[in-house]
């Protein structure tokens, strides 16, 4: 197992209309690499961290242990972790942490089912969108059973759609995000959502940038957390003709563009937003991570080839 590399995506979730519904998995990675088996040391992990900075729970540690349950009859495990993704940004930071945990705990035990992992992750997260993005790769689609366990399936995403993230300097977390949502909304807001998340997919389906402007619409979460997120209502009505809609990343504070085309245009038309605001920030033009293969053949086939395992 030395050398083997766990490698797991980030996530933007909700979509616009999507609440704790869909989530894509985008291009920045958290990677866990096993750098030393202790076959004298039973049970226990071992992180470094090097220059990432660690703010509270290890999570990717939870999440393994939650998973093992009493089973601690492995080898202790030395391991390196680096991550392009920003912490607290809402682009999915800690559902990658805890996906990789499951991986982990994969790469010993082989592969676990699906609807554990994810059952398991909505207990850890709070919600399953991200961490079904983070497992499953593309466009992925949550659903909630009455007794909590959870289904997920993943639809490819347009390679063509790029996501124009702007990510503010401010701390935001999750928690205080989720505290700011309603705990009811009128019915015409929810059918206005409900119709959002048909068009939404729908347009992507068949390649409609038409609609997509008007499904990215959200009247559940958004409009809550507005004042939370600074620059965010300003985002929502910026134009161009190749912006295709704007919309808070998770929990946020990142906000996100999507375009077809010209996207530096658009990621410059979000930065002159902000500017004003004398806000720190940072942008970036991600990409959909598109994933179809299950862990343990991947697995399999990385470690027949040359010894590394990447996990998506």
């Amino acid at each position: 197992m030395e050398g083997a590399e766990i490698m797991v995506p980030g996530s933007i979730a909700n979509i616009g209309p999507g609440l704790d519904t869909l989530a894509v998995a985008v291009q920045l990675y958290l990677r866990v690499r096993v750098t030393r088996v202790s076959s004298s040391e039973r049970g226990s992990l071992h992180f470094h961290f090097g220059k990432l900075p660690l703010n509270g729970e290890n999570r990717i540690e939870t999440a393994f242990y939650n998973l093992a349950g009493n089973d601690r009859h492995f080898p202790s495990l030395h391991l390196e972790v680096a991550s392009d993704i920003p912490m607290g940004s809402g682009l999915g930071s800690s559902a990658a942490a805890t996906i990789a945990g499951f991986r982990l705990y994969e790469l010993l035990r082989g592969e676990q089912p699906c609807e554990r992992l994810l059952t398991l992750a909505a207990e850890l997260e709070g919600h399953a969108d991200n961490a079904a993005a983070a497992l499953l790769g593309g466009l992925a689609i949550c659903y909630q059973r009455q007794d909590g366990s959870v289904m997920a399936f993943s639809n490819p995403w347009p390679s063509s759609l790029a996501f124009v993230v702007l990510t503010p300097a401010i701390a935001l977390s999750t928690e205080r995000s989720r505290q700011a949502l309603p705990h009811s909304v009128p019915l015409k807001d929810a059918v206005a959502n409900m119709q959002c998340v048909l068009f939404l997919l729908q347009a992507l389906q068949i390649g409609d940038d038409s609609l997509l402007t008007e499904a990215l619409c959200d009247r559940l979460h958004q409009p809550a957390r507005e004042s939370l997120v600074p620059g965010l209502n300003v985002a929502l009505r910026l134009s161009h003709p190749d912006l295709l809609g704007v919309f808070l990343s998770g929990s946020g504070p990142s906000i996100v563009a999507l375009a077809r085309e010209r996207s530096g245009e658009i990621e410059e038309l979000m930065a002159e937003s902000y500017r004003p605001l004398g806000i720190p920030f940072r942008t970036s033009i991600l990409r959909v991570h598109n994933a179809s293969q299950s862990a343990v053949a991947s697995m399999l086939r990385a470690n027949s080839m040359n010894g590394i395992c990447c996990l998506h």
